[in-house]
C-alpha cells in the first residue's frame, strides 16, 4: 500500500493555515538539548533508545566508598548500588557565562548544567544564544540537591560570600532567572515546581504563554541532579524504588523505579512563526493540558484515575483531534504496581476501549532506560517522543518480558513496545503521539505531539561556501570541527549553504577561530577533519579568491565582527552540532554522612511497656503530635500518609532493630494499639502482607 505523502508547509508556510483547524494553536519544537544517563548529547541518547540500552549504572563498592558512601549503609541488605548517573555533572564553562571561580564553585551543579543546556538548545534551533530576540521566555524547574543543603549549612561559605549570595546561587527558585540574566532574555521567567511532572508542566506553560502572546520564543524543560556523586539508594518495602536496580514498566516483574539525574531543554515557537522564519521544526505540539487529582484519591502521594483521564482528553481536544488519532503514548511509567495500574486505567478510559483495537497504540517509558529523573522526567519523555517522530521509529522499553497479569493489557488498546520497529505512517499521513507526566501531589500533564511538516531543501545554485567556526579553546574548536564533519557526512546532512548560514548567524563569535572553504558537503567534511586533526583545513590556496571568501576568512581570524556580504545571506537555520562544553570541574558541596549524627545502634530489647512508649513517641514525632495521643487517634486521622509510613519503617529498623511490614499502617488501629503491635513485632511475615491492599492505599507515584 502506498503511503500518503507527508504534508509540506515549508514551500508556502501560509498555504495550509486555513485547511488545518489546529494550526493556529500549534507550537513548533525548533530546538532541543539534553544530557541523560549514558548520553552526553541527543545523538547518543537516540542511539541508546533505538538500540534498547539500559543506561542505569551498577556501582562497585569501591566506587561508592571513594565518593563518600557510608560503609554501614553499603552493608545493609536493602542497599541497592545503582542509579541513572549523569557523568561530568561537576564540570562547567564558567567564563562563558560570566562567573568567577568562587561563584562557579558555589553555584549549584543544577544551575551550571541547565545554563549550558539552554545555550545548546538555542544553538540547535539555529540561534546565537547571546543574540536571541528579547521576547524569549524561560520556563524550567529542578529538584532538591545535596549541594544546596550543604551550602546552606556551611558557615565558612556564608562568611565568605554571604548568606544571600548562597541562596541565589543554589536555590532552585533562581533556575529560570539565571538563564534569563546570563542570556539577556526579557520574556517571562518562571521556575516551575510540580514534583515529578515539573518539566512537562513547564512545557505546557511555555506553550500557553506563546499562544497568549506573552513571548515569541520560549525555553522549557527541567533538571535533576540530586548529587554529582556516584550513589546508590536504600530500598524499602512499599516504597517507590526497585529492589534490584532495574525499572520494568508494566511488566510482570515490575517492582518500582530507580533514581536518576539528567537535564533537558526544548525551544518552542508558534508554528506559523517558525515556518515563516525558516526555523528547523523538529516536531509540533498540537495541544496540552494540565489537571490535578484534588481530593479524588486515597492519599496525597497516590495517583488518581479521573483527572489523569481528564488531562489526556483535554489535551487532544485542545489539539482538535480525537485521542484515537494517537499511535503511541510515552507514559509516566514508574513500574510501581499501583502507579502503572492507575495510569493504564486512565489512559484506557481516554483512548478508547479494546473492541477490535487491542494493541493499536504502542506505549513505553524511558524510565526503563535511564531511571526516574524527578523534575526532569517529563522533558526526557518528550525528547524521546520527538526523536521517535523524527526517525519514524518506535524505540523499545527495556527490561520487560511479559505484561503484569493484573494490568489486563488485553482489555486495553495498548501494547508495550519492547523492540525497535519502524513507525508506520497512518492513513491520514501524520504520525502522532501523546506524552504523559504525573507528579506527587497530583499534577497531571499530557502533551499531544505530531511529526514536523516536511521541509524542502534550500533552492540555491551550488557555490563555494565559507564555514566560520569559533570556540573558547583550541581543543574545543577541534572537537567542534570533528562533530561538524560527521554531521556533513550523514545521509540526512543539511545543505552546505544552510550549514554556512547557520554558523555565521546562529553561533556566538568566540576568540579561537578557524574557517573552511568548500564547494560541497564532502569537501567540507574532509577539510573539517583536517582541521580537527591539527592540519590546515582552510583550502589548498590554488583556488582563485574571486568570490572574496578567503579574504573574509582571514578577517574572521583576526577577531571581532565580520561584515558578511548580503550575497551570503541566503540560507536558513538548521540543526547542527552544538558547542562542545568541556569546562573544568568545580566540584560540588556534599554532606558527609559519616561525620554527622552518630548512628543509633539497635537497642537491646526493652521491657514491653518501655518499648511501646518509645515507639509511640516516634510515631507522635513523625506525625507532629505535640499533645498526648488520644486513645482513638488513628494513623490516618493524625495525617499519616505513604511517604511517612516508608520513613517510619526505616526509622523503626534503625533505632529499635524492629522490622515491621508497611501494611501495619493500613490497619485502622489507634496509635497506642499500633505502637503496641509494632513493639511486639519480631519479624516481617510476608505471607500475611496484603500487597493489593497496600497498593490500593499507598504509593508514592
Amino acid at each position: 500500500m502506498t503511503e500518503p505523502a507527508p504534508r509540506d508547509l515549508a514551500s508556502d508556510p501560509a498555504a495550509d493555515l486555513d485547511a488545518d483547524p489546529g494550526h493556529d494553536a500549534a507550537i513548533a519544537v525548533v530546538g532541543m538539548s539534553g544530557r541523560f544517563p549514558g548520553a552526553p548529547d541527543l545523538d547518543t541518547y537516540w542511539a541508546n533508545l533505538r538500540d534498547g540500552v539500559c543506561a542505569i549504572t551498577d556501582f562497585t563498592e569501591a566506587e561508592l566508598l571513594a565518593d563518600g558512601a557510608d560503609p554501614e549503609e553499603l552493608r545493609g541488605a536493602e542497599h541497592v548500588p545503582a542509579k541513572g548517573h549523569l557523568a561530568d555533572a561537576d564540570r562547567f564553562e564558567a567564563e562563558l557565562f560570566g562567573f568567577h571561580r568562587t561563584e562557579a564553585a558555589a553555584l549549584d551543579p543544577q544551575h551550571r548544567v541547565l545554563l549550558e543546556t539552554a545555550w545548546a538548545a538555542l544553538e540547535d534551533a539555529g540561534h546565537d544564544p547571546l543574540a536571541v530576540p528579547a521576547r524569549t521566555g524561560v520556563y524550567v524547574g529542578g529538584s532538591p540537591t545535596e549541594h544546596m543543603l550543604a551550602a546552606h549549612t556551611d558557615r565558612r561559605l556564608a562568611a565568605s560570600i554571604g548568606a544571600m549570595q548562597i541562596r541565589i546561587l543554589t536555590d532552585r527558585e533562581f533556575l529560570a532567572p539565571w538563564i534569563s540574566y546570563r542570556l539577556g532574555l526579557e520574556g517571562p521567567s518562571l521556575t516551575v515546581q510540580t514534583a515529578c511532572s515539573t518539566s512537562l508542566t513547564a512545557v505546557h506553560l511555555a506553550a500557553q504563554a506563546l499562544l497568549l502572546g506573552e513571548c515569541d520564543t520560549a525555553l522549557a524543560g527541567g533538571v535533576s541532579i540530586d548529587t554529582v556523586r556516584r550513589q546508590g539508594y536504600v530500598h524499602y518495602e512499599g516504597g517507590i524504588f526497585s529492589a534490584d536496580g532495574r525499572c520494568r514498566p508494566f511488566d510482570e516483574r515490575a517492582g518500582g523505579t530507580v533514581p536518576g539525574s539528567g537535564v533537558g531543554v526544548v525551544v518552542l515557537r508558534r508554528l506559523a512563526d517558525a515556518l515563516a522564519d525558516g526555523d528547523p521544526v523538529r516536531a509540533v505540539i498540537r495541544g496540552s493540558a494540565l489537571t490535578n487529582d484534588g481530593a479524588t484519591k486515597v492519599g496525597f502521594t497516590a495517583p488518581g484515575v479521573e483527572q489523569q483521564t481528564a488531562a489526556i482528553v483535554e489535551a487532544w481536544s485542545a489539539a482538535g483531534l480525537e485521542p484515537s488519532a494517537a499511535q503511541y503514548v510515552e507514559t509516566h511509567g514508574t513500574a510501581t504496581e499501583l502507579g502503572d495500574r492507575i495510569e493504564l486505567a486512565a489512559a484506557t478510559a481516554a483512548f478508547g476501549g479494546p473492541e477490535g483495537t487491542v494493541g493499536r497504540v504502542g506505549i513505553g517509558s524511558v524510565k526503563s532506560n535511564i531511571g526516574h529523573l524527578d523534575a526532569a522526567a517529563g522533558v526526557a519523555s518528550l525528547i524521546k517522543a520527538v526523536l521517535m517522530l523524527e526517525h519514524a521509529t518506535l524505540a523499545p522499553t527495556v527490561n520487560v518480558s511479559r505484561p503484569h497479569p493484573d494490568l489486563r493489557m488485553d482489555a486495553t488498546p495498548f501494547r508495550v513496545v519492547d523492540s525497535a520497529a519502524p513507525w508506520p505512517l497512518p492513513a491520514d499521513g501524520v504520525r502522532r503521539a501523546g506524552v504523559s507526566s504525573l507528579g506527587i501531589g497530583g499534577t497531571n500533564v499530557h502533551v499531544v505531539l505530531e511529526q514536523a511538516p516536511e521541509r524542502r531543501g534550500t533552492r540555491t545554485t551550488p557555490r563555494r561556501e565559507i564555514l566560520a567556526l569559533s570556540a573558547r579553546t583550541e581543543p574545543a574548536l577541534r572537537t567542534l570541527a570533528a562533530r561538524l564533519a560527521t554531521a556533513l557526512r550523514a545521509p540526512d546532512a543539511p545543505s552546505l549553504a544552510d550549514t554556512a548560514y547557520t554558523l555565521r548567524t546562529g553561533r556566538t563569535p568566540m576568540d579561537v577561530r578557524a574557517y573552511v572553504l568548500a564547494s560541497d558537503p564532502a569537501e567540507a567534511a574532509d577539510r573539517l577533519t583536517a582541521l580537527a586533526e591539527g592540519r590546515d583545513g582552510g583550502d589548498d590556496g590554488d583556488t582563485p579568491d574571486g568570490d572574496g571568501l578567503r579574504g573574509l576568512g582571514e578577517l574572521w581570524l583576526k577577531g571581532g565582527s565580520v561584515p558578511w556580504p548580503e550575497t551570503l545571506g541566503e540560507g536558513r537555520r538548521v540543526s547542527l552540532p552544538t558547542y562542545p562544553f568541556a569546562g573544568e570541574s568545580y566540584g560540588a558541596l556534599t554532606l558527609d554522612r559519616r561525620s554527622g549524627q552518630p548512628e543509633a545502634a539497635a537497642q537491646a530489647p526493652a521491657p514491653d511497656d518501655d518499648l511501646t512508649a518509645a515507639v509511640l513517641g516516634v510515631l507522635a514525632e513523625a506525625l507532629g503530635l505535640a499533645d498526648a495521643v488520644g486513645p482513638d487517634t488513628t494513623y490516618f486521622a493524625a495525617g499519616g500518609d505513604s511517604l511517612t509510613a516508608v520513613h517510619l519503617v526505616g526509622r523503626l529498623r534503625d533505632e529499635f532493630g524492629i522490622d515491621v511490614p508497611i501494611t501495619v499502617f493500613l490497619e485502622e488501629l489507634p496509635l497506642q494499639e499500633l505502637a503496641k503491635r509494632i513493639a511486639g513485632s519480631t519479624e516481617q511475615d510476608a505471607a500475611e502482607d496484603s500487597l493489593d491492599a497496600l497498593l490500593s492505599e499507598f504509593e508514592a507515584e
